[in-house]
């Protein structure tokens, strides 16, 4: 609830003609007033939360949603091969799968959290690109995290995302 009220006095402190609409009914994007439209950016700065229920994904990778713990060995090898954009598409369809359970899509996503690990120069990019791929059909873009981390949960997991939504049932 916190970080609906951050958001929503973030949205209040700028003049509201600099707001734009937003694909789900229960978002609005924040712009500044100084937003150049040719400038290409892959996230919003921030998006209010006019109404609905928060939805917060767990941390998705490229291992089936619905996995054994401890991770088995085989089950790791198979799914996180040492590919960056495979990783990052796996993990973006588990999240469209767990969104899609939720009754949500991914016009209703607030903020994207990337952790990727053994960052190489060109990864944000590269993931940026895939994880928005995600997002283009419903032209939005939520607000983003993309950061590089010394670890991950397995030496082989190159990338893990998470999600927060907004959702009206």
């Amino acid at each position: 609830m916190r970080a609906a009220s951050a958001i929503a006095c973030v949205s209040f402190c700028i003049a509201p003609s600099f707001a734009s609409a937003q694909s789900g009914n229960n978002l609005e994007v924040i712009n500044h007033p100084n937003y150049d439209k040719s400038v290409f950016m892959p996230f919003s700065p921030a998006i209010k939360v006019k109404s609905g229920k928060l939805l917060w994904l767990a941390g998705g990778t490229a291992l089936p949603v619905y996995h054994d713990h401890p991770h088995k060995r085989d089950e790791v090898v198979k799914y996180l091969k040492n590919d960056l954009e495979a990783q990052v598409r796996q993990t973006m369809d588990g999240i469209m799968q767990t969104l899609k359970a939720a009754n949500a899509s991914p016009k209703d996503v607030v903020h994207v959290f990337i952790f990727r690990t053994r960052p190489r120069m060109g990864d944000i990019g590269k993931a940026s690109a895939i994880v928005n791929s995600y997002f283009a059909p419903y032209n939005h873009k939520p607000a983003t995290t993309n950061m590089a981390v010394l670890e991950l949960g397995e030496p082989e997991q190159l990338v893990e995302i998470q999600v927060v939504a907004v959702v009206d049932n």
